[in-house]
Order: C-alpha cells, then sequence, then structure tokens
C-alpha cells in the first residue's frame, strides 16, 4: 500500500511543474489584459484552438503514461525506453502534419466561428506565431509520461520553472517592445510561448541524459520505427486522444457562445477560464498521482489496494481545494485584479468566479475517480463516459449561450454539470465494472 507520504512525494512535484507551467498563461493574460479586451479576447480564442490541437497528443501520452506505468510496476524496466521513444517518433509526426492542417486552413475554421473581424484579425496574428509550438509540446508530454510513469515527478518542477521564467521574461520583452526589442503586442505572447517552450525540451534532453540510467530503461536503444508497440500504445491511447480533443472542442463552444455575447463578455470569459485553470492545479496533480498509483499497483498485482488509493488521494484534494476555494470566494476582486486593471472588467467578473467556484469543488472529486477509471487501462469505458456528459454539457451552453444569450457566469453553469456527470459515472464504473484484470 502506497503511503501518504509517498502519495505527497509523486503528487507536489507534478503540482509544483504544474503551477510553474500554468504561469505561463496567466503572464499572457495579464499582459495582454494591460493591452487591451480585444487582445485579451483574441488570445483566448487563439489559445483555445492551440490547446485542442494539443490535447490530441495529450492523449496520446496519457495512455503512454499508463503503460510505462504498468511496466514500471511490473519491474520490466527495459520495456519503458521504446514506449517513450516511439511516442517521440509518433507525435513529431503528428505534430507535422497538425502544424501544416493548421497554416492552411486555421483562419478558414476561425473565421467560422467568431463574428468579430478585429477578434479575427488578431486572433490570425496570434497563431500565425503559436502553432510552431506544437514540434516543442508534442515532444514534452512524452518526457511527462515518462517522468510521471516512472514516479520520479520532481523534474517537472525544474522544467516548469525554466519556462515559467523564459516565458515572463521574454513576454516583458516582446509584448511591450521592452530593452531595445520589437513591440509585438499578441504576436509577441505567442512566440515568447513557443520560445519557452524549446526551452522546455533543451532542459528535459540535458536532464535525462545526465541524471537517468539509460541502460535501465532502454532510452539508449534507438531502433527502428515499431509498429506493433505503437498498435499497443494506440490501443489505449486512441480512447484518451479522442477523450480529450471532444472534451477541449465542447470547452471550445463555450467561448464561441460568450464571443457572440460582446468583446467584454469574451474579456470576462479569458480572465474567468485562467483563474479557473490556475485553481485546477492541485486536482490536476493529484489525478495525474492517480493514474499513475492505480497503473503501477495492478501492475504489482495489489488490485485489492486500489479503491483505498483513489478514496486517500480524494481526501487530499478535496481538502486542498477547499482551502482555495475560500481564498477565491473571499478575496475575488483581488485575484481578477492580477489579470486587469480595469475596474468594470472586475466587477463583471465576479459572479463568474462565484459559479466556477462550485465546481471547482465537484472537480476535486470526480477528477479523481476519473483518473481512477484511466488509471484501470480502460480508456474505452472513460471516452464513453465523458461522451455522454459532454452532450449535456453542450446542450446547456447551446440552450443558455447561443439561443438565450444569458450572462456569461450563467454559460459557465456547465461545469458543474460536466463534473457531476463524471463523477456520477466514474463511481458506477468503479464500484460496478470488472475492471481488475484489464491487460494493457
Amino acid at each position: 500500500m502506497y503511503s501518504n507520504k509517498q502519495i505527497w512525494n509523486v503528487s507536489y512535484p507534478i503540482f509544483l511543474g504544474l503551477l510553474a507551467q500554468n504561469i505561463i498563461n496567466v503572464t499572457d493574460t495579464a499582459f495582454l489584459g494591460r493591452v487591451g479586451e480585444m487582445e485579451l479576447g483574441a488570445s483566448a480564442m487563439g489559445g483555445l484552438y492551440y490547446i485542442c490541437i494539443f490535447t490530441i497528443a495529450f492523449g496520446f501520452s496519457t495512455g503512454s503514461q499508463i503503460m510505462i506505468a504498468r511496466r514500471n510496476g511490473e519491474q520490466n524496466y527495459a520495456a519503458v525506453g521504446p514506449v517513450m521513444i516511439q511516442g517521440v517518433f509518433f507525435l513529431l509526426m503528428l505534430a507535422a502534419v497538425l502544424f501544416t492542417f493548421s497554416r492552411l486552413f486555421a483562419g478558414d475554421i476561425m473565421r467560422l466561428l467568431i463574428s468579430s473581424d478585429d477578434i479575427w484579425q488578431a486572433t490570425m496574428e496570434f497563431l500565425d506565431w503559436r502553432v510552431f509550438g506544437f514540434f516543442f509540446t508534442f515532444v514534452g508530454v512524452m518526457f511527462r509520461a515518462l517522468f510521471i510513469g516512472i514516479t520520479r515527478t520532481k523534474v517537472l518542477t525544474l522544467n516548469a520553472f525554466v519556462m515559467a521564467v523564459t516565458n515572463i521574461l521574454l513576454d516583458y520583452l516582446l509584448i511591450f517592445g521592452h530593452a531595445g526589442f520589437p513591440e509585438m503586442g499578441i504576436q509577441g505572447a505567442a512566440l515568447a510561448s513557443v520560445i519557452a517552450e524549446g526551452v522546455s525540451i533543451l532542459f528535459y534532453v540535458i536532464y535525462t541524459r545526465i541524471t537517468v540510467d539509460k541502460e535501465k530503461y532502454a532510452l539508449n536503444h534507438f531502433r527502428t520505427f515499431d509498429i506493433n508497440l505503437l498498435k499497443r500504445v494506440l490501443s489505449i491511447s486512441i480512447f484518451t486522444m479522442l477523450q480529450y480533443f471532444v472534451s477541449l472542442t465542447t470547452y471550445f463552444m463555450l467561448f464561441i457562445a460568450v464571443e457572440h455575447l460582446g468583446q467584454r463578455q469574451l474579456a470576462v470569459a479569458n480572465i474567468v477560464r485562467s483563474i479557473y485553470v490556475v485553481m485546477l492545479i492541485p486536482v490536476n496533480s493529484l489525478s495525474m498521482a492517480t493514474n499513475t498509483f492505480v497503473s503501477n499497483s495492478i501492475g504489482a498485482g495489489h488490485v485489492d489496494q486500489v479503491l483505498s488509493i483513489i478514496r486517500r488521494i480524494t481526501y487530499w484534494s478535496v481538502g486542498i481545494m477547499a482551502v482555495f476555494v475560500l481564498v477565491l470566494c473571499l478575496f475575488p476582486s483581488e485575484v481578477i485584479s492580477v489579470y486587469t486593471n480595469d475596474r468594470l472588467l472586475v466587477e463583471a467578473s465576479i459572479p463568474s468566479v462565484y459559479v466556477i467556484a462550485g465546481a471547482l469543488l465537484i472537480s476535486a472529486v470526480a477528477n479523481i475517480a476519473f483518473s481512477g477509471v484511466t488509471g484501470t487501462g480502460n480508456t474505452k469505458a472513460a471516452l464513453y463516459m465523458e461522451l455522454v456528459t459532454l452532450f449535456f454539457y453542450a446542450l446547456f451552453i447551446y440552450i443558455a449561450g447561443m439561443r438565450l444569450h444569458l450572462p456569461v457566469a450563467i454559460c459557465f453553469l456547465t461545469e458543474v454539470i460536466y463534473y457531476v456527470g463524471l463523477l456520477l459515472s466514474s463511481t458506477i464504473y468503479l464500484r460496478k465494472a470488472a475492471w481488475q484484470n484489464k491487460k494493457i
């Protein structure tokens, strides 16, 4: 049985890593919030397009992480490296395909979704630079899968710190044109993020070469492309790839609906989204740890410990999130003021902040339970749960945002619907389904 100390030792570096990494999002939003509402809204639309594409790679890496953790639990360490190496090859090819697709068709796609010509133009200026990041982030998620899978997570904190510092410095220089750099505005934010992601990969490569036992994990055995291994990884990953992509594209619907409500409402939504993502960091870090601990436990033959692990991590998640939500509800104006000095925009954002506070409390339980499901290796079941839940999520957005044009705070209630659905379906699966003997 994993102790609380072991859970903490794996989880807190992931938490710090995600925190440092999300400083990039906070920094971009905070800086652009001082450039103008149009730039703030455009960065939201462009950023969500980027994240929707990125989630395809992240879904593949989640499946790879499950397999790496299972092999690590089995002490079959030599099988870890091939999963990592084949994953990098595959994702680099996928990055090239999606980069080309984005350069050719992103403008037409965004034209269909954005009603304002000014916001569309600014969004495309952002994406013209941002899509170069695919080549770096697609490789980066495989390094994350490797280190989380073998429970060596401290490197994630170091890496994210380096990336965050790089991004903050370049945001300051490139958005506003300080120290002789060109004043690039929204394009500067995109370029800064791409360079920071490139620095992140360089750090991972150097750290791996210096500190990881490459012989033990067979990371030094660069073999030809192994289609059979790729098929085995994809048998797990394809469902997480679809799950994350569908989830984020459905989330994109929320911003499409809000964009039609006006520039001010879109700016509010981007600020609240950034706060939401930051507040989710402790839950997301514990979710990743849950995924790894469940898969490692099954690989080590300790299936009977899985539900106990999920329960204990849930207690951690709820306790930490309760503190975060309390601070958010007591000082909403102060938190929002990090992103903008426009008092009217701050006041307009407060109702939405209270709504996401409720969603965050439910997420503290729902995300851990759902990660327990994916950790068993039954990613197909997880995909089905996500699809059913997202149907109701999308239906609410369509009615509240696109048909009735209700305020953005009401639109954010769809997050509550999402997490309630995810919690109910995950609980039923873990209690009733025969997941104990799932082979991967």
